[in-house]
């Protein structure tokens, strides 16, 4: 029986991912190991390409409750390279009609990659109003999952690898300088709002400086 339990022990050690030390690790490999020396990990990055729309969302009603402005909304994240195609869709309802959207972006540079063109990442956090904390916002990705927008990103690497990449980067903004030396140039959180109105469509779009931007536009 003690002989189980070690070996069960063992199992789990080696297969849940844990922070240690500032340094994420899946049974032996770290993810300094992983960004460090992988071609198929630079070949995956490099076919990232330029994104001008990430997503958009609208207002589905508002109504008063109690004295109270509430908002309902609906938020699509389209998928990449095709704006017309959806891999999320989710309601949120705020108190009020001010709603902020949070991103991570997270900048590759050109040494990281294999044809030597900076990529970035862009992984939707959540969503909070003016009456919230940020830490009270709905997610709108779940932390530590691939985000469907990059489903088949990393799919030459081993799952154990994937698992490990995507927990890395929901971390790297605890430790950015430890993982610049990688190929990590710019880890930050882009969060905009907008005063919400029916009738509206609210596009996000991406500028040249890596900064997430909400276009309107009439919703026909």
């Amino acid at each position: 029986m003690k002989r189980i339990v070690q070996f069960v022990t063992t199992a789990l050690t080696l297969t849940v991912l844990a922070l240690v030390g500032g340094t994420l690790f899946y049974g032996t490999k770290t993810v300094h190991d992983l960004l460090g020396d992988n071609q198929k990990l630079k070949a995956a990055i490099s076919t990232l390409t330029h994104e001008d729309q990430i997503g958009f969302a609208k207002v589905l009603r508002q109504e008063l409750r109690d004295g109270q402005l509430y908002t309902t909304i609906k938020f699509v994240e389209t998928a990449r390279g095709d704006m017309l195609s959806t891999v999320l869709e989710k309601e949120y309802e705020i108190r009020g009609d001010v709603v902020h959207f949070d991103t991570l972006v997270v900048t590759f540079s050109d040494q990281a990659v294999m044809d030597g063109k900076a990529r970035s990442l862009y992984l939707w956090r959540r969503v909070y109003g003016e009456h919230m904390s940020p830490k009270e916002g709905y997610d709108i990705e779940t932390p530590g999952t691939h985000p469907e927008r990059y489903a088949g990103l990393l799919r030459d690497l081993k799952l154990p690898e994937q698992q490990l990449f995507w927990e890395a980067i929901w971390d790297l903004g605890n430790d950015p300088e430890a993982l610049r030396q990688h190929g990590i140039s710019a880890i930050y959180g882009n969060a905009v709002y907008k005063r919400l109105r029916p009738g509206l469509i609210y596009v996000f779009k991406i500028g040249a400086d890596g900064h997430v931007y909400p276009e309107t536009v009439l919703d026909l």
